[in-house]
């Protein structure tokens, strides 16, 4: 969308160049919001605490030590040093602390109160619902039934604690990306921040390491650091040709969000072609042989490929990543493989991962593996000979089990390997999120 829509801009331009580009570019008024510590909220909600004086911790399972901490309280953070992420045993032993596990249901069925309270102000047309905890609200358009839309973003936010006693942050923007920089950069440490395209050269540009910036994740951030690129601002004044050639479409898209720009439109990813399907899985226990590694890897390319194979799509590069035990010190590994054949094949995908697994696998205890299908295209590219009767038998055996398991349930239709000890899927059907109901 931003690409091809700023085509005509495909050159450098300089400050004032840019300046004279953002008078023709829509100016509406977007806010995302995110509910603070919203699973540690919902829980102090439900004991009557308040999440703000209470050092409240959200852990995955109680049962094992080295659970993680899905949510922290601000005093948790404050006084405790414990924050998302940290584990179970650090957690220490204090008669002020409040520990509570996840009560998933109720995470969502709040969030989703939560949209229904916005639709209130806006259709749902103008609602996107980014994450559990987070959402996008277009409140363009709205200032003749509620006002200035920074006082009806503060309203709304006002009306969220008085109903759920849930604290909020919001920032707002020209658009999706402003709004959100403005929230994660400026508004989660304020509870309210407004960014227009003139704070672009003083409080975007300013921002390093470039990962803090949304939609920069640490690998382009080394390949940025290795052209030279170190703050948000070198990349709005890096050469445009320069980043085309290295990141393709992605590197025009990289120079404009340098300069707060984004046509996307409500609920449009913001980073297009990064679209992949993949699933990751922390294992409840280290996985110690190749065998056990194999069945937890069988199970995830299965979930990997039904996903793709629902949306008609085949990809071409499989990539395996495997994070080893922090009691065999950390590390892992993270290689991709791209094959000549677009495939949504399970058993194809396992093979290649399987591949991977043998060339690179140091015989070290597993905590945690990664699998993803990208370079995506339509099934349809697909050339399934009439002659060949083994790919066509594959492909509609695949779509029976898809649609077994989405009438009667994930665990309707489940290979042997689910029934072993090594086997997750019988025992992640029971959680949502990947945590307790």
């Amino acid at each position: 969308m931003l690409a091809s829509s700023l085509r005509e801009y495909d050159v450098n331009l300089n400050q004032t160049e840019m300046f004279s580009l953002y008078e023709n570019l829509p100016n509406r008024s977007i806010m995302c919001i995110d509910m603070r510590c919203f699973y540690a909220s919902c829980m102090a909600a439900l004991e009557n605490l308040d999440p703000m004086e209470v050092p409240i911790a959200v852990v995955g399972n109680f049962q094992q030590k080295g659970s993680v901490v899905l949510a922290a309280s601000p005093p948790m953070k404050k006084r405790f040093g414990i924050k998302t992420g940290s584990r179970l045993y650090e957690i220490p032993k204090h008669p002020d602390i409040k520990l509570f596990e996840p009560k998933m249901e109720l995470f969502v069925r709040t969030s989703m109160e939560i949209t229904n309270l916005i639709n209130q102000f806006v259709p749902k047309e103008a609602i996107h619902v980014y994450s559990v905890d987070e959402s996008f609200v277009d409140l363009t358009g709205t200032e003749k039934l509620w006002g200035p839309p920074e006082e009806t973003a503060r309203y709304i936010q006002d009306c969220i604690y008085n109903q759920f006693q849930i604290p909020s942050a919001v920032g707002m923007g020209p658009n999706m990306l402003m709004a959100k920089l403005a929230l994660d950069l400026d508004a989660k440490k304020t509870g309210f921040a407004k960014w227009t395209y003139e704070d672009v050269p003083k409080k975007l540009w300013p921002i390093a390491p470039l990962s803090e910036m949304w939609g920069i994740g640490r690998r382009t951030e080394r390949t940025l650091n290795n052209m030279g690129i170190f703050k948000v601002g070198d990349l709005a004044n890096a050469n445009l040709q320069m980043l085309e050639k290295r990141f393709g479409v992605m590197g025009n898209q990289l120079y404009h969000h340098a300069w707060g720009i984004d046509l996307s439109p409500l609920g449009a990813p913001l980073v297009q072609g990064q679209i992949s399907f993949g699933k990751g899985q922390m294992l409840m226990r280290d996985y110690r042989n190749r065998d056990e590694i194999l069945t937890v890897m069988l199970e995830m390319c299965e979930e990997v490929a039904r996903r793709a194979r629902e949306a008609y799509q085949v990809g071409r590069t499989i990539t395996l990543g495997v994070t080893y035990s922090k009691d065999a010190f950390g590390g892992g590994f993270h290689r991709a493989r791209t094959i000549d054949e677009p495939t949504n094949d399970t058993m194809k995908i396992f093979k290649v991962c399987q591949q991977l697994l043998d060339e690179f696998y140091a015989e070290r205890p597993v905590r945690h593996i990664d699998i993803s299908l990208t370079k995506l295209e339509s099934e349809r590219s697909m050339q399934l000979s009439l002659f060949d009767q083994s790919k066509w038998r594959k492909r509609k055996l695949g779509a029976t089990m898809d649609r077994l398991r989405s009438k009667y349930g994930t665990t309707s239709v489940l290979r042997a390997v689910s029934y072993t000890e090594a086997g997750t899927a019988m025992k992640r059907a029971q959680l949502l999120g990947g945590h307790k109901k």
